[in-house]
């Protein structure tokens, strides 16, 4: 940030637009934490574009005061990514669905993470399509009554931590809407990466999935259900902060501090650094009732990015070509004169 130029706030990034989300949507509460998040990148307003797909995320564009399209449905990606490459300085992020980006936009969702592009990707998913009013989705649960599977879904759902780690990301993290802090801590943190980040919300959708993520969600009972990850900190959790997970043999296991021998001091330390990814892809599918579900910046691996490569590649190519102007091109190949 230039010494000259005031520190954004909150408030500087509210558009004028009436919020149409339905009360109590998890929606709310996410744009809190961008709202809040993104003045503490040091980044210029104007440098921020919102590109969004379609479904009740895709409104998000429109509560942003910087740049923003709303685009076609499962296409956010690809829009950013040109918008990425053409303009390296910008910093892009991609609001999306569970159907939007696994749906219809899976396979720009999982090249995009393969190529490592510059993109901040959030992903809200309150596992229904919430917009065309209550169809089963990719991440639905199996089993989940909703109006296109009135006897429940047979399908199998898509884990977003599976998808983003299996096409090589370097960058995924989860939140639940109803954190705010930790949401916004989460997207600073995705906004400084270097790459594709990913992070999941998971979200409530008061209207065709009310209470989904209840189950971890719940003030009586999230302490012992969630474990909140901090990198180079144990992985300790529980109302009375008296868990841990360990590794035995290969799988995680949950332990009772004090119990049986066990210390502080046996349990696992975070690294999101960790370049291999197994242990990142267990904590991931880690789920109620065996677990507590991870929440936190679960992997933060640096790597070359798409559009730094492909400026390098340019440079060099530029350097070793003997067309430096558009003189040179017109007469680079085999050239006749008319008269």
């Amino acid at each position: 940030m230039a010494e000259n130029q005031a520190k954004l706030t909150a408030q500087d990034l509210k558009s004028d637009q009436q919020i149409r989300w339905c009360a109590g949507c998890g929606n709310h509460a996410i744009l809190a934490a961008v709202q809040k998040a993104l003045p503490e990148l040091g980044i210029k307003k104007e440098d921020f574009v919102f590109i969004s797909g379609i479904g009740c995320s895709a409104r998000f564009p429109y509560y942003m005061d910087t740049y923003g399209i709303h685009g076609i449905h499962g296409r956010a990606a690809a829009i950013s990514s040109g918008t990425k490459v053409t303009n390296p300085n910008l910093s892009v992020w991609i609001m999306t669905g569970d159907g939007d980006a696994l749906a219809i936009g899976g396979n720009h969702f999982i090249h995009t993470i393969r190529r490592n592009m510059g993109l901040n990707i959030i992903i809200f998913n309150n596992e229904i399509y919430g917009l065309t009013k209550g169809q089963y989705s990719p991440t639905s649960k199996k089993g989940a009554h909703t109006y296109t599977s009135p006897y429940g879904t047979v399908e199998s759902p898509f884990h977003p931590a599976e998808l983003v780690i299996g096409s090589q990301g370097k960058f995924f993290a989860r939140s639940v809407d109803n954190n705010v802090k930790l949401t916004t801590e989460i997207l600073i943190q995705a906004g400084k990466h270097d790459g594709t980040s990913v992070v999941e919300v998971l979200q409530n959708c008061v209207i065709y999935n009310d209470k989904t993520h209840a189950e971890i969600t719940d003030k009586e009972f999230k302490d012992d259900r969630q474990l909140i990850l901090k990198h180079g900190e144990p992985m300790i959790f529980g109302k009375n902060r008296d868990k841990g997970i360990i590794l035995d043999g290969v799988k995680l296991k949950i332990v009772n501090i004090g119990q049986n021998g066990v210390k502080e001091e046996d349990i696992l330390v975070h690294r999101s650094n960790e370049n291999n990814p197994g242990i990142h892809m267990m904590l991931a599918n880690m789920r109620h009732p065996n677990y507590p579900v991870a929440l936190g910046v679960i992997r933060n691996v640096q790597a070359p990015t798409y559009e730094t490569s492909v400026a390098e590649q340019i440079k060099k190519v530029q350097a070793k070509s003997n067309i430096k102007t558009m003189e040179d091109l017109f007469n680079s190949g085999t050239t006749f004169e008319i008269k």
